[in-house]
């Protein structure tokens, strides 16, 4: 059985260690968060793991419905892990990924209307911000196919074509295989996203081979797989071959759902925003967008 999960950590903890030719892990604790850096080196990797060539970082932490805390060290650290991946200098888009009218979905577009957007801050009016080095920033939400009749794809390679951003970050919700990652887990890499995969709803692939940028992919997982989730709480005593055929085509998401996707934006766009400003504190980068 095939489990499905966007999350290269869940990926790689399902195989051997044998397995994991062409891939390095590098785990530690890291203030209050705990940090994994998986990088797949190579085609053998690649094929192994099920994840392009790249690097790709999962930040644990306090479960976003049960902490409301947002500047913490929980935020220095994914901060800091979205830094590590920024090219130091160049224009930056922001695109937020789903649907805002499906809660479980609803991470990329809520995450994309707290971006600190600046490109269009120049000039006298930059002189008069008080700030002198702002990065150059752009933010929007591509929408869903339903609602545009336009691929996420689509809409992000029109708009790098005439922005001519140095580099996309898109920010969407993820499927786990493991409940216990639902609104706990950040991950993000250097690979790009291809949107709906992890449910089965795959669209075009976003990535520097087909929009002409490198792009960071930021994500935090709302759903996993029903089948997946009567396993984990079953474990040996039921057979695979008896699980219900409907529960390949269900995704489960927590009851707190609303307060999650509240939070991981909060902290997800907050700690972009960090990272993007860095002469800005995380106390004075809220009051900017408020």
């Amino acid at each position: 059985m095939n489990f499905r999960t966007d999350l290269a950590l869940e990926r790689c903890e399902i195989l051997e260690k044998k397995q994991l030719e062409g891939i390095e892990i590098e785990s530690f604790e890291a203030k209050s968060a705990k940090v994994t850096r998986i990088e797949v080196l190579n085609e053998r990797g690649a094929e192994t793991v099920g994840k392009p060539v790249g690097k790709y970082v999962t930040v644990e932490v306090t479960p976003f419905a049960k902490h409301a805390q947002f500047i913490d060290e929980s935020l220095e650290t994914v901060t800091e892990e979205i830094r590590r991946m920024l090219p130091e200098k160049g224009s930056i888009l922001v695109a937020g990924l789903g649907n805002m009218k499906i809660t479980p979905d609803a991470l990329g577009p809520k995450c994309a209307s707290m971006i600190f957007a600046t490109r269009h801050i120049t000039g006298e009016l930059l002189k008069a911000t008080g700030f002198s080095n702002l990065r150059c920033v752009s933010a929007f939400s591509t929408g869903v196919l339903g609602e545009t009749g336009a691929e996420s794809g689509e809409v992000i390679r029109g708009i790098v074509q005439m922005l001519k951003p140095d580099a996309v970050i898109t920010v969407d919700a993820l499927a786990a295989r493991n409940a216990e990652r639902l609104g706990t887990t950040v991950q993000m890499c250097n690979t790009g996203i291809v949107p709906g995969s992890g449910v089965g709803n795959a669209r075009q692939e976003i990535s520097e081979r087909t929009i002409g940028v490198p792009v960071i992919s930021i994500g935090v997982p709302t759903v996993v797989d029903a089948a997946t989730l009567i396993l984990d709480f079953a474990g040996d005593e039921i057979d695979k071959k008896s699980l219900p055929e409907k529960s390949m085509d269900m995704m489960v998401t927590p009851r707190e759902v609303d307060l999650m996707i509240e939070r991981a934006a909060k902290l997800t766009s907050l700690a972009l925003n960090c990272a993007l400003q860095p002469e800005i504190s995380p106390e004075d980068m809220v009051i900017l967008t408020a």
